[in-house]
């Protein structure tokens, strides 16, 4: 045979998840070019250029090896856990909320770091636990705890969507780990009695707007139901093909809020139609099926759960942001993964990623069925 003229290097690298990624980013460079108005900054330029970081991290990640991995789950937590410590007694405050904190030279938001290391942490937990012991209180009250103590931080600051990641990532975790289906019957049988509760003694009255305005967004169209109502507007004047690009009317004439961010989507949709947002969600399946596959070939418990946890983080970002710019959740403050810019949501969903390389890697160190280097 003749030798290959691409370097094992570069041959070896994960390009089945890395082409369709480079090809979801610079697609929403160009949704964020428009939205600035036909300049590269000050969104689309940053939003490749954090791209580019981010994958040399993930990559790097892609190195490490288990042991080492293993070993840094619980102090990784617990400096997450700090970090959030100290977001409620000297982050930054905006718009309301207090969930930053400004270093001088970056801004970090911890709650977004605390998404994939409760997924990493669990994982060690459920890894190490007796078999025998999966199936009684032992194996739920730490796991609660675990989750539970980052959740109650978030939600001071106040985070009600970041607060719901973090529980879904946990949530996920614990049920692959094999605990009693009953338990989460219970849980969502106590969760539609308390629900009701919390509306009315726990939300804050933005919150408790947020769910009326999902609920009936056309009884305040002009006040709390504008960001839907205008979403939805954008979406569906994009039609099939869309209005074309550059000739967003709704983002352009800022009717559509926080175009570049959180409603990303409906930007989008509005220049480039149906076909643009089905283009967009083929190449999540993508991803989602690749992280779905690594987890299926992953060579032990531990390496099984942190790939199903980080793929079903990624899906949350996605499944969460869609249903929220089309009206079928309520506005929560999710931005859409690779497209909406935004540092920490890039740096958390890369995190994400760089982990499943990692776990497809252990796979074929450890003789997995792949045939390349990196799933497929």
């Amino acid at each position: 045979m003749r030798p290959s003229i691409v370097p094992p290097a570069i041959a070896s690298l994960p390009w089945q998840v890395i082409l369709p990624l480079t090809a979801l980013v610079v697609f929403g460079a160009a949704v964020l070019y428009s939205a600035a108005g036909g300049h590269m900054q000050p969104y689309a330029e940053s939003h490749l250029v954090r791209f580019g970081v981010f994958l040399l991290m993930a990559l790097i990640m892609a190195r490490f090896p288990q042991d080492i991995v293993k070993l840094a789950a619980y102090p990784v937590y617990i400096a997450v856990l700090f970090l959030l410590i100290l977001v409620e007694t000297l982050g930054a405050i905006g718009g309301g909320s207090q969930r930053w904190l400004d270093l001088g030279f970056i801004v970090l938001q911890p709650s977004e770091f605390m998404k994939p290391a409760i997924v990493l942490v669990l994982a060690r937990f459920y890894s190490t636990l007796p078999a025998n012991m999966v199936g009684n209180w032992r194996s739920l009250i730490p796991a609660g705890a675990l989750i539970g103590l980052p959740v109650v931080l978030v939600l001071l600051q106040p985070d009600l969507g970041t607060g719901l990641a973090i529980t879904f990532g946990g949530v996920v975790i614990m049920f692959m780990a094999g605990l009693p289906f009953r338990w989460f019957a219970a849980a969502g049988g106590a969760t539609l009695v308390v629900g009701p509760l919390a509306y009315f003694f726990a939300l804050h009255d933005y919150q408790r707007r947020r769910v009326t305005t999902f609920l009936d967004p056309e009884s305040d169209p002009l006040g709390a139901g504008y960001h839907i109502t205008q979403s939805k507007i954008a979406i569906g004047s994009g039609g099939i093909t869309g209005k074309g690009f550059g000739q967003g009317s709704q983002s352009h004439l800022n009717y559509l809020p926080e175009p570049h961010t959180d409603f990303v989507f409906a930007t989008m949709s509005e220049e480039w139609g149906l076909l643009g947002g089905l283009l967009v969600l083929a190449i999540f399946a993508i991803v989602l099926r690749w992280g779905l596959s690594v987890a299926s070939r992953a060579p032990d418990r531990f390496s099984r759960l942190l790939a199903v946890g980080m793929t079903v983080t990624i899906f949350f970002y996605i499944a969460i942001n869609l249903m929220m710019v089309m009206g079928l959740a309520p506005v929560v403050g999710i931005p859409l993964p690779f497209m909406s810019h935004g540092g920490s949501s890039m740096l958390t969903n890369m995190l994400c990623v760089g982990t499943l390389m990692m776990v497809d890697r252990w796979s074929r160190k450890a003789g997995g069925r792949s045939l390349s280097s990196f799933g497929g």
